[in-house]
């Protein structure tokens, strides 16, 4: 089976389990995001959307974020973690889309990873749930369940987001990456897969590989 195929089983399967594929991370507008997303580095999601109401109540715009005073958004973030480091980026990227980008965060790959604290993972993510754009958003459930499904044996996530992007059907890889995150946290956890229940298992290498070795 290639990759494609692969990609049409898991993608359809996915869709089965999980219909209402969205981001776990509470926002209103682009740039919250944004944050939201930079907040979430060695964070859960949980934490940061308890973070968030209050920061997002004080800074309402980006201009709002440009002008604050970093020690403050420390504060608000600080349950967080590595909240100084992450307060410095929120700031200066808000900075840099007022002056360089007008106010609006920006479209375009090579735009989004110019901001502080942006990478390609962040990108995607913002490129998929903003713009609506093909996205592959590369982040631990990802690469360790299309290891196990057979796309890959690659650990560099630019990597496996070239392979994925090139199996996936354009319209639905931002949404199949979502549905990752929930399956990782429900079915392929990392140090227990549940194979017996998951919905890939007739097609996931792993799976198999795991039913062979109990059989023998």
């Amino acid at each position: 089976m290639n990759n494609k195929d692969l990609a049409k089983l898991a993608e359809n399967a996915l869709k089965e389990k999980y219909p209402h594929a969205k981001c776990s991370l509470v926002y209103e507008k682009p740039h919250e995001l944004l944050i939201a997303v930079r907040l979430s580095a060695q964070c859960t999601d949980a934490r940061v959307n308890i973070v968030t109401p209050a920061l997002f109540d004080k800074y309402k715009s980006v201009d709002d974020f440009a002008n604050a005073n970093v020690e403050d958004v420390e504060n608000i973030i600080k349950s967080c973690g590595l909240y100084k480091t992450k307060a410095r980026d929120i700031v200066n990227m808000c900075k840099q889309i007022r002056d360089e980008f007008g106010g609006v965060v920006p479209k375009e790959m090579d735009e989004l990873v110019s901001l502080s604290g942006v990478g390609r993972k962040t990108a995607n993510l913002i490129r998929g749930d903003i713009f609506g754009e093909p996205a592959v958003v590369v982040d631990t459930h990802c690469i360790r369940i299309t290891a196990r499904l057979g796309f890959h044996d690659e650990k560099n996530p630019v990597k496996i987001e070239k392979i994925l992007a090139e199996s996936l059907s354009a319209e639905g890889s931002s949404d199949f990456c979502h549905r990752l995150v929930l399956h990782g946290r429900a079915v392929c956890k990392a140090r227990s897969p549940q194979c017996g229940i998951c919905n890939m298992k007739d097609f996931c290498k792993y799976a198999k590989t795991e039913k062979n070795d109990k059989s023998s």
